[in-house]
């Protein structure tokens, strides 16, 4: 992959799985489901959290889980008048950044309910966004010709607005590869960008948060990681939370080439030769693993793995160790709906919730068992609306 001149194009699509029927629940209901908690069932609550729907009826649903019942949030759903890509939360929890074929839009959260939406950019083929820890700038992934181009965009930390004008130049750019709707990260400690572009491998860009003066915060040249096969797809990226390991998830990757791997890298070792921990790539689970999820203890990764188009997916475990040299092996898997497609930790660290794009179930709430470690029990099955591309959990 190389580097290349920035060229704005406007990207035509259709939204993903556009089409389908919509759900919502109503206040305080626990929606439409195939089944709960029968066993090590759990009063707990949790944070507030949001799901981002792209079916004929584009929304943003805001849900918590209130003595280990799913409650939606007062005002839920919220109509996205523009069909969806993305989803991004400022480090703060008061802001929810939409990416639509219209623009991306900012949502302030008052008491965890949203409020009107201000536009924050024009950019129509926003496919995946984040936030740095900082608040003040809003990275998007988009399609541009012939590649995938990061365009960096100061803002408010306290609105969300654009914060004076974009830096020149604002933008870094990567031919031959492709934009994976929602995957892109930042690393904690705000020094790098990661994107997976599908067959193009994944690109890690420098990144420096306090840029001023109108200067760019991307470095002038990124590791390119490729796939582990030919013919292999990166799908996913993550950052552990202490910065020691960064994953990425690949089609083909396992063992044998056939089927997903999870790659787990040595953070430290950015910038030179890249060190895997051992055991990497090690099988992800399934065939397609399309969201990491690394949680705030930092001890255990999980992966939602897809396994086509008409078989339920699985959220997978992950157990890493050691303190300078790292091995992560391969742990217990729980069931999700088809083609899981988001994670995410809620703010009390007692649930990791999954949307999956296909359904039955679209929501799947779990709790960490209390004699296995890492292992994630099954509480609240539901349905949250159709076509969900992106979760997000109130920091």
């Amino acid at each position: 992959m190389k580097i290349g001149r920035w060229a704005r194009l406007l990207l035509v699509a259709a939204p993903l799985l556009a089409g389908c029927g919509d759900f919502w629940q109503a206040p305080g209901g626990s929606g439409s489901g195939s089944g709960g908690c029968t066993t090590n069932c759990t009063t707990a609550s949790s944070g507030n959290f949001y799901i981002l729907n792209a079916g004929t009826t584009p929304q943003v649903v805001g849900e918590s889980i209130v003595s280990g019942t799913l409650t939606a949030l007062s005002g839920s759903p919220w109509t996205v008048s523009a069909a969806p890509y993305a989803m991004a939360m400022s480090p703060n929890g008061d802001l929810l950044f939409v990416s639509t074929t219209a623009g991306v839009y900012v949502y302030p959260i008052t008491a965890g309910k949203l409020g009107t939406a201000v536009q924050v950019s024009t950019d129509s083929a926003a496919l995946a966004l984040q936030v740095d820890s900082t608040g003040s700038w809003l990275i998007e992934a988009l399609e541009a010709t012939g590649g995938v181009t990061l365009a960096s965009i100061p803002i408010n930390p306290t609105t969300g607005a654009e914060n004076g004008t974009e830096p020149t130049p604002a933008f870094y750019t990567v031919t031959s590869a492709s934009v994976q709707q929602n995957k892109i990260a930042i690393s904690p400690d705000n020094k790098n960008v990661f994107v997976a572009l599908g067959t193009g491998g994944t690109i890690v860009v420098p990144f420096t948060a306090g840029a001023t003066g109108g200067s760019s915060p991307f470095g002038a040249t990124g590791t390119d990681i490729a796939v582990v096969k030919s013919g292999g797809s990166a799908l996913s990226v993550a950052v552990d939370p202490t910065n020691r390991l960064f994953y990425i998830g690949e089609t083909l990757a396992n063992s044998g080439g056939t089927s997903g791997g999870l790659r787990a890298f040595v953070y430290s070792s950015l910038g030179g030769t890249l060190t895997q921990a051992t055991g990497s790539p090690i099988a992800s689970g399934g065939l397609a693993p399309n969201f990491i999820l690394p949680i705030s203890s930092g001890d255990y990764v999980y992966v939602a793995n897809g396994q086509g188009t008409s078989s339920a997916g699985n959220v997978a475990e992950f157990t890493v160790s050691g303190s300078s040299t790292y091995t992560i092996a391969a742990g217990s898997t729980s069931a999700t709906g088809t083609q899981p497609y988001g994670l995410a930790e809620d703010s009390t660290g007692n649930f990791v919730l999954a949307v999956s794009s296909l359904g039955s179930p679209y929501f799947n709430a779990y709790t960490f068992d209390t004699t296995t470690a890492g292992k994630l029990d099954s509480q609240i099955t539901a349905n949250t609306g159709s076509a969900p591309i992106a979760i997000v959990a109130t920091p």
